[in-house]
């Protein structure tokens, strides 16, 4: 097994490449690059090196989004991890003021990898965030990889399951090799109870899955690289407490139910992407009526709107349009009351940040 470059032997190769091609590049530069590279091979950087060359005569800051593509290649060819191409941003995030404050700040790090490394800084390792079923966790994991500006990978442990004795085990190994080959990526696992559904039962099914959580579990508490872990869940009584303990994850949030002053800018948000806000639309009447909804309810009462207006060839759309889908939705607190109340209960017993800040109204 031969070893991919370390961060000083990558310093080398594009120094090297830089004073063969007799161009001038501030050394910032060179070392926040240098990071980019890590998990590639001698030739694949020189290759990117050529292609940045050629794009514009010069080596800068701007290349560090053609080696992510570049990456993005390799991760393709895997199929162990699957890129996930999105748009979203942190201000598609309606609310949730705390959980985005602290991504700003973890963002400051990644902005400045280099610096902050030398200054002392340790490494952001990732978060867990807990809560109700569509209120914008995967959301969040997609906004964050945005903000951060590196790859959004997301481990499906479901494929990594093999038939043969062992494969399971080696297929999670590869997996997370090749995280620590692209990184700096955000990696993430979407309702991760269900990942690690059975684990400490019995049964074969049930051992493979507690190996792999197991191996999971070391390679989080020892990982010194820049994969920073978004991971998502709904019920957390399915999570063992080992998981949850700190030093895996630099912080845990719960999402709840989004308040008055989220609601309304949830509506905002989606009736803002498509072009259908007006200054006529009464916030106030439409948060008292939508105590209870989440965000994907609100999308839905925002998209039944629109629908409805399009075809009576309306041109805008009405405060009393909208009470009228909200009347027709059914909100997940009372299709989902007993679950919800359940996750609450659990949340309540241990100490977990909340993602919102309160309703001061």
């Amino acid at each position: 097994d031969i070893p991919l470059p370390t961060t000083s032997e990558i310093l080398t190769i594009i120094n090297n490449f830089i004073d063969d091609m007799d161009i001038v590049v501030d050394q910032e530069v060179i070392d926040e690059i240098a990071l980019s590279f890590k998990g590639l091979n001698e030739f694949q950087i020189k290759q990117i090196l050529n292609l940045a060359y050629q794009d514009g005569g010069c080596i800068d800051a701007d290349d560090k989004l053609l080696i992510l593509k570049e990456k993005e290649q390799f991760i393709k060819k895997s199929g162990m991890l699957e890129i996930v191409n999105f748009s979203e941003t942190i201000d598609d995030i309606g609310g949730l003021e705390n959980l985005k404050e602290w991504l700003v700040r973890k963002e400051k790090v990644f902005a400045n990898l280099d610096k902050a490394i030398k200054f002392g800084v340790d490494v952001p390792k990732g978060i867990m965030i807990i809560g109700m079923p569509g209120c914008g966790k995967s959301l969040t994991a997609k906004a964050t990889a945005t903000l951060f500006e590196i790859p959004l990978v997301r481990l499906d442990v479901g494929r990594l399951l093999g038939k043969y004795v062992g494969e399971s085990e080696e297929n999670m190994r590869k997996a997370l090799k090749l995280a620590e080959e692209i990184s700096p990526c955000v990696l993430w696992i979407d309702e991760i109870e269900k990942a690690f559904s059975g684990v400490g039962g019995d049964g074969g099914g049930n051992d493979v899955t507690t190996r792999l959580f197991g191996q999971f579990l070391t390679w989080m508490q020892e990982k010194e690289n820049t994969v920073f872990i978004v991971a998502t869940a709904n019920d957390i009584s399915r999570i063992p407490p080992e998981f949850l303990r700190k030093g895996r994850f630099d912080e845990l949030f719960f999402v709840d139910l989004p308040n008055g002053e989220e609601r309304r800018k949830i509506l905002d948000i989606h009736l803002k992407k498509r072009g259908k806000w007006n200054r006529d639309i009464d916030s106030i009447k439409l948060i008292k009526e939508t105590v209870g909804f989440n965000g994907a309810d609100l999308e839905a009462v925002v998209k039944d709107s629109i629908e409805k207006a399009f075809i009576e060839g309306k041109d805008c759309i009405t405060t009393e349009e909208l009470l009228q889908s909200v009347k027709d939705t059914k909100s997940i607190s009372s299709t989902l009351k007993d679950k919800i109340s359940q996750i609450k209960d659990t949340v309540n017993k241990i100490d977990i940040k909340l993602a919102s800040t309160p309703d001061l109204r």
